[in-house]
């Protein structure tokens, strides 16, 4: 078993009153900062203060300038009308110069009109004499049918004249052909008498004034059918005509009826007529148009660039003047495609002006369907092995409130820097 050995420990006298430690170093001095708070109590509460002030208008400011796109890619915008002749013919006259300021309506510039005169006149005459023809045809039109209607009662009327001239020549020459019969048998009974008369007289047994009226009436009846024969003859031939007849008003019926097509074929033509007189004062229109087209006007209200001085000869199409219509300007702003998160048509929007310093305003009108470099001539191929992603732009549209552009002092393509404030 092991020994113990216990090491009682001494107890510890407390000492009296004990010396404080000893210092090596001195007491740092009160800072500036310190001092001048504690000479100024006031001035604590002042930085407190200006710190909150500093805090609001930091948040005011950024407030402001999150309530607004603006961009330095952005001109004036506007159209470029192009002025062209639509004739030919030798330039007689020009009546504006470059960047001169001209109302609609404006003579521009004049061409020879003297050939187009001579169309007009040509055309107004053919015109005159087509519409005199298709008006006469007209006229016919009616004439012709009441004419027709007239043939055709004539027609059968004399074809019941002629059918019934044929009745009575029949019967005129029934009655011819029994008056011949009639004389005929005189003439035999005559003819017996005279024989009879003949034998008597010879034998003295009558006397000779019997025998010679015997002789003349046997004379009388052979004369009487000769006659009868002449008037069957004659009846025949009446019956023959009155056939004849017959087959001329048949004829001139069947010509009658022919009537309608006949007021087809005036009508068809007097209609031809009158598509005729309408074509030549279409032509006569058109003529007219030329001639009034050797006089070109501004469509519009603007500022010309010419490009055509007297003498030249031009042609339907080519262009002589441009007209820049300054009422009707817009800004095209491109804007990153990144700050268009809020932009929408309808918002407001200031448009600062590099060439004169203005301030004008105007809001959103709308906002293109592509990016501009979609809109280039040649577009970027995102499907190349290469792509680089790059912030598009996209172009947008601000349009100028009334009256802001009244003394015309922007022009298309000056720079200008549009601010749009987002609702």
């Amino acid at each position: 078993m092991a020994q113990r050995t216990d090491v009682e420990a001494s107890p510890v006298t407390p000492v009296e009153n004990p010396a404080p430690p000893e210092t090596h170093s001195a007491e740092p001095p009160p800072s500036h900062a310190a001092e001048f708070f504690r000479e100024r109590p006031r001035a604590r509460m002042y930085l407190i203060v200006a710190a909150l002030v500093v805090l609001v208008g930091a948040f005011f400011a950024w407030r402001y300038f999150s309530s607004y796109e603006s961009t330095d890619d952005a001109q004036v915008d506007g159209h470029l009308m192009p002025i062209s002749a639509r004739i030919s013919g030798y330039v007689s006259k020009v009546n504006v110069d470059d960047n001169q300021y001209v109302q609609a309506g404006t003579v521009l510039v004049e061409i020879d009109p003297r050939d187009y005169q001579v169309a007009v006149d040509q055309a107004r005459a053919q015109a005159a004499n087509a519409e005199a023809l298709a008006h006469s045809l007209g006229i016919d039109v009616p004439v012709t049918s009441v004419n027709t209607a007239s043939q055709i009662s004539t027609s059968e009327a004399d074809v019941a004249n002629a059918q019934a001239g044929i009745s009575v020549a029949q019967q005129q020459l029934d009655a011819a052909q029994a008056q011949l019969a009639q004389s005929q048998a005189n003439d035999v009974k005559a003819q017996n008498d005279l024989a009879r008369y003949k034998q008597l007289v010879d034998k003295q047994e009558v006397s000779e004034q019997t025998y010679d009226q015997a002789v003349a009436t046997a004379t009388a009846s052979t004369a009487g059918v000769a006659a009868a024969k002449a008037s069957v003859a004659a009846a025949v031939q009446q019956v023959t005509q009155a056939h004849a007849r017959l087959a001329q008003a048949q004829a001139g019926w069947r010509s009658s009826q022919t009537g309608p097509e006949q007021v087809a074929s005036i009508r068809a033509r007097s209609m031809s007529a009158d598509a005729t007189a309408r074509e030549k004062q279409a032509a006569l229109e058109m003529a007219e148009l030329n001639l009034g087209y050797t006089k070109i006007t501004a469509p519009v209200n603007g500022v010309v660039t010419k490009s055509v001085e007297v003498g030249m000869n031009v042609q339907p199409g080519q262009q002589l003047l441009s007209i820049v219509p300054l009422d009707d300007v817009w800004i095209t702003a491109n804007f990153k495609e990144t700050q268009l998160k809020k932009m929408k048509p309808g918002q407001p929007a200031e448009i600062k002006a590099d060439s004169n310093g203005r301030t004008y305003q105007g809001r959103v009108d709308s906002i293109a369907g592509s990016s501009g470099a979609r809109l280039s001539l040649l577009p970027p191929e995102n499907a190349t092995g290469n792509y680089v992603k790059v912030v598009q732009r996209v172009p947008v549209k601000i349009v100028l409130n009334p009256g802001q552009n009244a003394d015309h002092s922007l022009r298309l393509g000056m720079s200008v820097e549009p601010k749009v404030f987002l609702k």
